[in-house]
């Protein structure tokens, strides 16, 4: 059972690993021009002499576009597991993210019964000026017409998002009336920080999801908040955080250390050596401080822990990160594509390379997580560790290896709670994100009680009646909840009640309300109060 949900899982960790990880070191294009050339224009290569020939006289009519990404990938797939090759189709998308940005309406939506559900407006954006309400059913974008026909999520964002100051010309349906909404597109924040609070007396929550180029302001206007609140410790959480921006973690790294300390190096055959270190009053030098991170934290979320690791300055509680140790730097190419190359390694202030093998093939690179599973080492602190590589010590006499990620000084276990297959087919088929969008929007007025996540938590339950929806929407999806156990039953009912404080304070209502019951959280709170 564990097996499949991890099965399930590993793609899309994977993934938020591999695209967001690519993104450290980015901004030392600013050093390099990408007009850069490399090759002499004057006289082809062996592969464009192969794929001209191909194009100009091969028997059958063939795309030598699909040729030449074909080409570029087998050549790739021989040098690292993330030097990648990025399609102009796929660039924009990934570069909004990059940049904490994009242009839009904002607003979240929903597909169901053909129909685009308006679930959440964002204050403050242009639907929310515009008049645009949760609920509100979009019947036509423009001279598009968008229900009663097969329309997806991709489709929907192409019609909504545009150049900011151009205009959106919205049907919508509200309340069994038609009203048509002019809407003007802007800027949409993408936040990297999910949530920022104070979790217990004196002690404050933070958790990014990534690191973009907004993240470290996010940081400090959160890290404001908690200090005017009275923070006194802290839980700096960064699991699923795949990376991002180099820079942006070493800002925050500063904030923690003193003095002139090394916060990380980077270096490669073709780059030199170039040191990043602490240069100013950080706002939380001293003060408890306890980092969060699992298989999925990597990249610049590996060079915050190891830092902060290597310096005592933190301790780090969870299981072993990643283990990605490559700088890759973007080269923007003739036809609106990129590439990501890995230029350079990085290295934490005692001189560890978190960089995992790769030398049995990127293959194996991939299934490396499945094999931590199946190894144990997501379920025993021994199997966790990883010894093999270079040793080191700690100015405080605490032993730390490179070559594999970054080993927890405290081993959380994964939770293999709502481990069944019915619970794991409810995540494959998204059941439960399905309902609560469509409850949440069919009961308005009972939600708006709340105001705050606190008191959300401490009043809202899944009752009977509410249970009952849910079995009966499940049944769609053709998975029976009759026989579930009092413990997973329990544990549905947890998750349901955090994606419905989702809904109504995004995800820093998710986490509020999620962390209440979040083993690593709880763990963590026992050591920061010994």
């Amino acid at each position: 059972m564990g097996n499949n949900k991890l099965k399930l899982w590993l793609p899309l960790i994977f993934s938020i690993v591999m695209i967001a990880g690519m993104f450290l070191g980015y901004k030392m294009k600013e050093k390099m021009p990408v007009s850069t050339r490399f090759f002499s224009p004057e006289r082809k290569g062996t592969l464009q002499e192969v794929l001209d020939l191909i194009s100009k006289r091969y028997v059958d009519p063939v795309t030598t576009d699909t040729l030449t990404y074909a080409a570029i990938e087998e050549i790739l797939g021989h040098l690292d597991p993330h030097s990648i090759y990025i399609p102009s189709s796929d660039l924009k998308e990934i570069n909004e993210d990059l940049a904490g940005k994009f242009e839009g309406i904002g607003i979240e939506f929903n597909i169901f019964n053909d129909t685009i559900h308006v679930i959440t407006v964002l204050k403050g954006g242009p639907s929310a000026k515009a008049g645009v309400l949760p609920g509100d059913k979009f019947l036509a974008i423009n001279d598009s017409t968008v229900t009663g026909r097969q329309i997806d999520a991709s489709q929907v964002k192409q019609l909504l998002r545009g150049l900011r100051g151009s205009t959106v010309q919205a049907t919508l349906l509200r309340n069994g009336e038609i009203k048509k909404i002019s809407i003007t597109r802007d800027i949409i924040p993408l936040y990297s920080l999910d949530a920022g609070y104070m979790i217990a007396p004196a002690t404050g929550y933070i958790r990014l999801n990534k690191f973009s180029e907004t993240t470290y302001e996010e940081f400090m206007e959160a890290m404001q908040k908690l200090k005017e609140d009275g923070v006194q410790k802290l839980i700096l959480d960064l699991r699923g955080n795949g990376g991002g921006i180099l820079q942006e973690s070493v800002e925050i790294a500063d904030e923690f250390l003193d003095a002139d300390k090394l916060i990380v190096y980077t270096q490669g055959n073709h780059i030199k050596k170039q040191e990043y270190r602490a240069r100013r009053e950080g706002i939380f030098e001293k003060g408890d401080l306890i980092i969060l991170v699992d298989e999925s934290s990597a990249s610049a979320s590996e060079v915050l822990t190891g830092a902060l690791q290597d310096w005592d300055r933190a301790v780090v509680l969870g299981r072993r990160t990643f283990g990605k140790g490559l700088v890759q730097e973007q080269y923007n190419l003739n036809d609106g594509s990129a590439l990501r190359l890995t230029i350079a390694r990085y290295y934490t202030p005692l001189g560890r390379s978190i960089q995992k093998p790769y030398d049995k093939g990127i293959e194996s690179y991939n299934e490396e997580l499945y094999d931590r599973y199946h190894n144990g080492a997501m379920l025993k602190a021994d199997s966790n560790i990883i010894t093999t590589g270079t040793a080191y010590h700690t100015p405080n006499g605490k032993l730390v290896y490179g070559g594999g990620g970054i080993t927890p000084d405290i081993f959380v276990a994964i939770d293999t709670t709502g481990y069944h297959h019915t619970i794991t087919r409810l995540y494959a088929k998204n059941t439960m994100g399905n309902f609560v969008s469509r409850y949440y929007i069919n009961n308005l007025d009972d939600f708006k009680q709340f105001e705050d996540p606190a008191g959300f938590e401490k009043t809202f339950s899944i009752n009977n009646n509410i249970w009952e929806a849910f079995s009966s929407f499940a049944l769609e999806d053709s998975v029976r909840l009759n026989s579930v156990s009092a413990a997973d039953r329990q544990f549905i009912s947890r998750r349901l009640k955090s994606l419905f404080a989702r809904q109504l304070w995004r995800n820093e209502g998710y986490y509020e309300v999620n962390n209440t019951n979040d083993p690593m959280i709880i763990k963590a709170l026992e050591v920061l109060e010994k």
